[in-house]
């Protein structure tokens, strides 16, 4: 059973930082894990993903700023942000093998292979 837990989300000046985790447990490395926001009246968004050989790609709202890693020893995606923005502001959900392509950053995954969600960590930034 793929498990996928989400941590560091908390509450931030503008110009500040965080640190989300995500540990997966259970989670055949297949084709993708990456990050998706989701802010009140808008829709899920994957803002950042790593692929199996280590590259990543970044939406254009985060690049530059956020920066996604993978710690295989450990089985755990790390997204640091800095920078952040009020418009930053959302829920961030952890994702392996979903299907997306939003403002550069994607994943593609066949037909009938399952994705997996974490419950997801706010991150609220103020100005």
């Amino acid at each position: 059973q793929v498990q996928l837990v989400e941590s560091g989300g908390g509450s931030v000046q503008a110009g500040g930082s965080l640190t989300l985790s995500c540990e997966a447990s259970g989670y055949q490395y297949n084709y993708c894990m990456g990050w998706f926001t989701e802010a009140p009246g808008k829709e899920r968004e994957g803002i950042a993903h790593i692929y199996p050989d280590g590259s990543t790609s970044y939406a254009e709202s985060v690049k530059g700023r956020f920066t996604l890693s993978k710690d295989n020893a450990k089985s755990t995606l790390l997204l640091q942000m800095n920078n952040l923005k009020p418009e930053d502001t959302a829920m961030y959900y952890c994702a392996a093998d979903i299907e997306s392509d939003y403002s550069g950053s994607w994943c593609r995954v066949p037909p009938g292979v399952s994705g997996y969600w974490g419950d997801g960590t706010q991150v609220t930034v103020s100005s």
